[in-house]
């Protein structure tokens, strides 16, 4: 490091800062000003303050750490004082002592931050802050955080105690932390912990668990800290093997996906740092109770990331980031579809020729009535008043909502591949995509480029004082310029005649030609229940729904009702020959057939996983009848999810009914005979696990 992080100018040693935790944070960020390292003092601390008033920064031992990032902070600063009157920081152990101020500069360097986390972390060990309470000058201070952060290895991984020498030592471990015997596996926690600036008590609450796990042999913990420094994510191959997930955090857990189905225990950050034992404790419960919550998400193993994040192939990157665009933009498609269906609802299918005159040119105390003066023509509707209105006004709102689709799946795919960077310049390239014509065909392209940019951009080498630069202002600006540029200049108009050529071609589609794609739309729905083959189904057909033609409409049916089928097939399958199907696969029957009606494909995933190759085929079939007879009988949705729960926004609603009836009985009856002529090797060995059991408790075979 060019200069140090802490020098004895930075530190006060017994001294009276007053009676507030203001007055101290103040004098502390005087001491960061006057050594040159801060432009405002009072600025400074009023960062500070204002992160203190979010949660007290108080931790166990006396000790308080506030902390905040400031563009007043010129670089990476630690001010100390050891209290002459010690002031009330919230801390679990009464009145702090001793006060650390962090100070980081706004997109400070990473290095310098981990050299911040590491104090943080050793906050925690009695030995330290007892050397820091027994230090006889300023030097001792300096000295004794400078071999902190400059010798100590972060750890991510706690071992698990070793075994006591006795079996009563085993016993009064095992039973003090609630584990009933000696000789039991420990249970295999992970940890996320994280806090809203990702300086200090991310890190303090790892290591207070690390410990805390390392004092016991119940417990097997491997933590992930989400603050600053970028630390490595915890292999998928350790969170599948995991009994438990702590989330202990202050923000929102990145990638919360990867622990989905896992037993949770969540508090925020300092909990974990006040009562490591108490948690780790309540995790162990938790694998023990089936009622425990749980993360919610595709079970885990559906979906896995690749285990250090590296290596993969560009086809897997591009994949994996237009799943996660795909991802980000159905809540935009739900939300906007839905509203724009209850629109219809309300107002009437001819609210559509006048919704934004009516939704901004009345009011509840002035409501339309059934016939007005629009762009100079007359137009009169089926309603009038108050749900002529509020008809319009879903309407516009949805409207709004799917506005957002083709930028937010730009966007979101340039997240995926770039980070933060990539999101501005992504949202850009979709907003233009709009512009010019192109499509949700734009989106994905514009959102690849600028993802792609943006790393490049960001894999720049650049002087230190522009580095804080590039992530905020740098990337996203440089970025913005070339999509715009290129959509302008270059892509825009060949993008916008595919869009045009596709549209055409959807508006063509009659007869033997729909019901094919109706046919081809059904197989991709359910042929992997929720994973690319199927999001691409369904984008295809959430992309035209905004134009409101027949053909989106009737391409919108044809795939809601397509991947209803397989959780309801399945749960009637289940019902009709139990004995073909494992004990959890007939519990998860009895739920699937709810989940199919609500339109969630991802219902049958248990099932597919467990028995791929005869359930998948059946599910495929069924999905082919239904969206060839879908399309058949023009049945059209302006809902784009919802299953039977939307009926009023499709027509005929009876066609849509006996679309997935017969595709259902299609895919109940093969899945059945495909088990019952190719037995499950599996199935047949639960079976016999069963009988086996029951003979030996005497209950009937």
């Amino acid at each position: 490091m060019a200069t140090r992080i802490i020098t004895p100018q930075l530190v006060g040693l017994d001294v009276d800062y007053g009676s507030s935790v203001e007055e101290v944070i103040l004098n502390l960020a005087t001491l960061v000003s006057d050594a040159g390292r801060a432009r405002d003092a009072s600025k400074l601390a009023a960062a500070a303050t204002e992160r203190e008033r979010k949660a007290g920064t108080g931790v166990p031992g006396k000790v308080a750490i506030p902390h905040c990032r400031s563009g007043e902070v010129s670089e990476p600063t630690l001010a100390f004082a050891r209290l002459a009157k010690p002031v009330d920081f919230s801390g679990p152990d009464g009145d702090a002592e001793l006060v650390f101020l962090i100070a980081a500069p706004e997109g400070g360097g990473k290095a310098h931050l981990k050299i911040l986390s590491k104090l943080a972390r050793s906050l925690v060990k009695e030995d330290f802050l007892e050397a820091l309470r027994q230090a006889g000058s300023k030097e001792e201070i300096v000295s004794l955080v400078a071999g902190v952060v400059e010798g100590e290895k972060k750890p991510h991984k706690a071992e698990p105690a070793a075994p006591q020498a006795d079996n009563a030592g085993a016993s009064a471990v095992a039973g003090a932390h609630g584990n009933s015997a000696a000789s039991t596996a420990p249970m295999r926690i992970v940890a996320i912990t994280a806090c809203p600036t990702g300086i200090a008590h991310t890190y303090m609450a790892a290591d207070a668990l690390s410990q805390a796990a390392g004092r016991r042999d119940d417990v097997e913990l491997t933590v992930e800290t989400q603050g600053s420094s970028n630390d490595a994510p915890i292999k998928q191959s350790v969170i599948d093997s995991a009994d438990a997930v702590i989330f202990a955090t202050d923000v929102g857990v990145r990638d919360k996906e990867r622990f989905a189905g896992k037993p949770v225990i969540e508090s925020g950050v300092k909990r974990a740092i006040n009562e490591p034992d108490v948690m780790l404790d309540e995790a162990i419960a938790a694998t023990q109770n089936p009622r425990a919550r749980k993360v919610a998400g595709v079970a885990p193993g559906e979906h896995k990331a690749d285990d250090e994040g590296q290596g993969l192939s560009l086809g897997k990157k591009l994949q994996q980031a237009i799943m996660t665009g795909v991802s980000y933009m159905v809540p935009f498609v739900a939300a906007g579809g839905l509203l724009l269906a209850l629109g219809f609802l309300f107002g009437g299918y001819d609210m559509a020729n006048g919704w934004q005159h009516i939704a901004t040119n009345y009011s509840l105390t002035n409501l339309p009535g059934n016939t007005m003066e629009i762009d100079g023509a007359t137009i009169t509707f089926d309603r009038s008043g108050l749900a002529l209105y509020i008809g319009s006004v879903l309407f516009a709102t949805g409207q709004a909502a799917m506005g957002f689709i083709v930028a937010a799946l730009s966007g979101f795919i340039a997240y995926a591949l770039a980070g933060r960077p990539g999101i501005a310049p992504g949202f850009v390239g979709g907003a233009v995509s709009v512009t010019v014509g192109a499509g949700f065909i734009g989106g994905l392209i514009t959102g690849l480029i600028a993802g792609f940019i943006a790393m490049w951009i960001g894999s720049w080498k650049t002087p230190r004082w522009l580095s804080s630069l590039m992530p905020v202002v740098i990337i996203p600006l440089l970025t913005s310029l070339i999509v715009g540029l290129l959509m302008f200049l270059l892509l825009g108009a060949p993008l916008a005649l595919a869009m045009t050529g596709l549209q055409d071609w959807l508006a063509s589609l009659t007869g033997s030609s729909a019901v094919l794609l109706g046919i081809i739309l059904g197989l991709m729905m359910c042929f992997d229940l929720g994973g690319p083959v199927n999001k691409a189904a369904y984008l295809f057909a959430t992309a035209g729904l905004s134009t409101g033609d027949e053909a989106s409409m009737q391409i919108m049916a044809a795939v809601m009702a397509a991947g209803m089928v397989p959780p309801i097939a399945l749960s009637i399958a289940t019902f009709m020959r139990a004995k073909l199907f494992t004990p959890a696969e007939q519990e998860n029957g009895k739920s699937a057939w709810l989940l199919g009606l609500s339109f969630v494909s991802e219902g049958a995933i248990p099932f597919a996983a467990a028995d791929p190759f005869r359930v998948i085929p059946a599910m495929m079939a069924g999905g082919a009848v239904t969206g060839a007879l879908s399309m058949a009988l023009g049945v059209g949705s302006r809902a784009p999810h919802g299953g039977i729960f939307v009926f009023f926004a499709i027509d005929p609603v009876w066609g849509y009914f006996i679309a997935i009836a017969a595709g259902v009985v299609v895919s109940a009856l093969v899945v059945i005979a495909l088990k019952q002529f190719w037995p499950n090797e599996t199935i047949e060995k639960a079976a016999a696990d069963k009988a086996a059991a029951d003979a030996s408790t005497g209950a009937p075979v």
